[in-house]
C-alpha cells in the first residue's frame, strides 16, 4: 500500500502523514514516510524550484515510494506533487498507488502559512498555486476539503479509506 498525499503548502499533508505512521507503528505494520522538504535535503538541496526541477525532485520520491511498495513496505507520501503527469506515472508504476487530494483555499494556506513558506518566499520564488501550476487531480481516490474539516476528521477520512480498502484491520489501534 502507498498512500500519496497531495495538495498545497499548508493543506496538511506532513501532519496527516506522520499520525498515519504513528498509528500504522502502533498497529506493527512497516512502513515509511517519504516527505518531499526530506527528499530534497537527503540531496543537499541541490534543485530549486523551476518547472524541470520540481519535477525531478518528484521522480526522485517515485523511485522511493516504487521501492517501498515493491518491498511490502506500506508507503506513505507528503507532497505537493502538482503535476498530473507525474502522478499518472506514479499510479502506473506503483501497484498500491493511493492518491488521497488535502484540498486547501489557496488564500485560507497564505493567511494560516503554518510553516512560514509563504511569508518567506512569495515574491522570491515560484510558489506552486500562485505563480506554479497545480494540475487539478483527475483522478484522486479520495477528495478531502480540509477547510471544512478538524485535523481530526482528515485523519479519520483517509483511515476510513484505508479500512474501506485494505480491511479493518487497519483502523483497529485507533479506535
Amino acid at each position: 500500500m502507498l498512500i500519496w498525499l497531495i495538495g498545497i503548502s499548508g493543506a496538511g499533508k506532513t501532519t496527516i502523514g506522520r499520525r498515519l505512521q504513528a498509528h500504522f507503528q502502533a498497529l506493527g505494520i512497516q512502513n515509511y514516510l517519504l516527505d518531499g522538504d526530506e527528499v530534497r535535503d537527503l540531496f543537499d538541496r541541490d534543485l530549486g524550484y523551476s518547472d524541470a526541477e520540481r519535477e525531478a525532485n518528484i521522480k526522485r520520491i517515485i523511485l522511493g515510494a516504487y521501492l517501498l511498495d515493491k518491498n511490502n513496505i506500506a508507503g506513505i507520501v507528503c507532497n505537493i506533487s502538482p503535476l498530473e503527469h507525474l502522478r499518472a506515472l506514479a499510479r502506473r508504476k506503483i501497484a498500491g498507488y493511493n492518491e488521497i487530494y488535502l484540498k486547501k483555499n489557496l488564500q485560507a494556506s497564505i493567511e494560516d502559512d503554518v510553516k512560514g513558506m509563504y511569508a518567506a518566499n512569495l515574491g522570491k520564488t515560484q510558489i506552486v498555486g500562485i505563480d506554479a501550476a497545480f494540475d487539478p487531480p483527475q483522478h484522486p481516490d479520495l477528495v478531502l476539503e480540509v477547510d471544512r474539516l478538524t485535523e481530526e476528521e482528515t485523519f479519520r477520512a483517509v483511515l476510513d479509506y484505508i479500512a474501506a480498502r485494505y480491511g479493518e484491520s487497519y483502523r483497529r489501534a485507533a479506535e
